[in-house]
C-alpha cells in the first residue's frame, strides 16, 4: 500500500492573545467566509474587520485562558487515532492542516511531502459539510495540488462528509445520555442543539447541504440517543445584519424559557473540539442569555474530543476510505455560484471612459463604507449622519 498518511483539517484558533488579530484577518480573507463582488476587496476588509474586532475577541479569549485550546485538542485526536489504526494493524502518520492558524494546511503538506507519504486521507473535523469550512479546505488543497508534480504523485482520497456514520451518532448519543442523567428527571430536560450558522444565501443561491446535513444529523443523533426528551435545533455564531439559518440560538432560548423550560442540555453539534465557541459562547453567553430569561438549569454536554468511540469511527472511516474507490477534491470542491453577500449598485454618471472609471471607483468607495456598515453596525456611514 506504500507509506500511508492521513491529513485533519480544521480551522485553528489563537495560541495567545497576540495571535488573535492575526487569526481573525485569515479569518476574513478567505473569500468563503464573507463573499465579495470583488476579490480586490477582501484583503482591505478583512483587515478592517479584524482590527476593529481584535480587541473584543482578545477579551472573549482572555475569558478561557488567553488563547483557543483547539491545536491542543486537535494534536491529542490525531495521536489518539495514529494508535488507533496501529492497533489494527494499519500504519499511518496523521498530520494537522488547520484553515487560518498554525499548524496550517499548507506546512501540514510540506510534511507530507517531506515524508514521502505515497497514499493520503483527507479527514474534516467537520461532521457536516459546508462551503465555508470543509469546502474552503478542499479548495485551498485542490489548488496546492494543481500547482505541485509532486503532490500529483499521492494517491489520496477526500471524505467529504461524514455526519450520519453510526460511532460518530453513538459517541454523540453517549455524551447526551451521561449529561441528562446528571439531572434528577432527566425524561424532563429539553436537548437543545446548537450549530454554528451560515448565511441563508449560501444555501438558497449557493446550494450549500450543511443547513439540511444539520438537521438530518440531529434527527439521527436523537433516533441514536432513543429517549423521549423534547429536542430543539438552533445556529450560533452570526455575524452582520446579513439573514443567517434560523432559530437564532439566543432567540430560541428566550422562547423556550417563555414556554416554562426549566433545564437545559445542550449540545455542540457542529463541534468536535472545545474551542471558543463551547467555552465562551455557549458556557458564557448564552448560558447568561438563558439564565436571565427564566431558565433555571443550563448544562452543557462536552465536546467529543478523544471520545474512544468516536476515535475508533475515525479509524474505521480512513480503513474504509483506503478500501474504497478515491474521491478528488475536483467532485467535492466544485465551484459553487458566487453569492453576494452584499448587492452591488448600479452607478453610472457621464458618457466618457474616463468618467466611468472615475464613476467606478467613486462606486467602489461607497460600496466598501456600505460593507463596513453591513458587517460592523457602525463605521463612516453612521460618523457623517448617513445611517444611525
Amino acid at each position: 500500500m506504500g507509506r500511508v498518511g492521513v491529513l485533519l483539517l480544521n480551522l485553528g484558533g489563537p495560541d495567545k492573545i497576540e495571535d488573535v488579530r492575526p487569526f481573525l484577518y485569515n479569518l476574513f480573507a478567505d473569500p468563503e467566509i464573507i463573499r465579495l463582488p470583488y476579490p480586490w476587496l477582501q484583503s482591505p476588509l478583512a483587515w478592517l474587520i479584524s482590527t476593529l474586532r481584535a480587541k473584543k475577541s482578545q477579551a472573549n479569549y482572555l475569558q478561557i485562558g488567553g488563547g483557543s485550546p483547539l491545536r491542543h485538542i486537535t494534536e491529542e485526536q490525531a495521536q489518539a487515532l495514529e494508535e488507533r489504526l496501529r492497533q489494527r494493524g494499519q500504519e499511518a502518520s496523521v498530520y494537522i492542516g488547520m484553515r487560518y492558524w498554525h499548524p496550517f494546511t499548507e506546512e501540514a503538506v510540506s510534511r507530507i511531502k517531506r515524508d514521502q507519504i505515497e497514499r493520503l486521507v483527507v479527514l474534516p473535523l467537520y461532521p457536516q459539510f459546508s462551503i465555508s469550512t470543509s469546502g474552503s479546505s478542499f479548495r485551498l488543497l485542490q489548488q496546492l495540488w494543481e500547482q505541485d508534480p509532486v503532490l500529483q504523485k499521492i494517491d489520496y482520497t477526500v471524505i467529504p462528509t461524514w455526519y450520519d456514520r453510526p460511532g460518530y451518532l453513538e459517541a454523540m448519543a453517549d455524551l447526551i445520555a451521561q449529561e441528562l442523567d446528571h439531572f434528577e428527571k432527566p425524561e424532563d430536560v429539553h436537548i437543545f442543539f446548537s450549530a454554528h450558522g451560515v448565511p441563508v444565501s449560501y444555501v438558497e443561491e449557493a446550494g450549500d447541504p450543511y443547513q439540511s446535513e444539520i438537521e438530518q444529523c440531529t434527527a439521527l443523533i436523537m433516533k441514536t440517543l432513543d429517549r423521549p426528551n423534547p429536542h430543539t435545533l438552533a445556529y450560533q455564531s452570526r455575524v452582520g445584519p446579513v439573514e443567517w439559518l434560523k432559530p437564532y440560538t439566543e432567540d430560541a432560548l428566550e422562547e423556550l424559557a417563555e414556554e416554562g423550560v426549566q433545564n437545559l442540555a445542550v449540545v455542540p453539534i457542529s463541534f468536535v473540539s472545545e474551542h471558543i465557541e463551547t467555552l465562551q459562547e455557549i458556557d458564557m453567553e448564552y448560558r447568561e442569555i438563558a439564565e436571565e430569561a427564566g431558565i433555571e438549569r443550563f448544562e452543557r454536554v462536552p465536546a467529543l474530543n478523544t471520545h474512544p468511540i468516536f476515535i475508533n469511527e475515525l479509524a474505521t472511516m480512513v480503513t474504509d476510505a483506503l478500501n474504497a474507490p478515491s474521491v478528488h477534491f475536483s467532485e467535492v470542491a466544485r465551484p459553487q455560484k458566487r453569492v453576494k453577500m452584499y448587492p452591488q449598485e448600479a452607478w453610472e454618471w457621464g458618457l466618457t471612459t474616463s468618467a466611468e472609471v472615475w464613476n467606478g471607483r467613486v462606486a467602489m468607495i461607497g460600496l466598501i463604507a456600505l460593507i463596513i456598515e453591513m458587517v460592523l453596525g457602525r463605521g463612516p456611514l453612521h460618523a457623517i449622519g448617513i445611517l444611525g
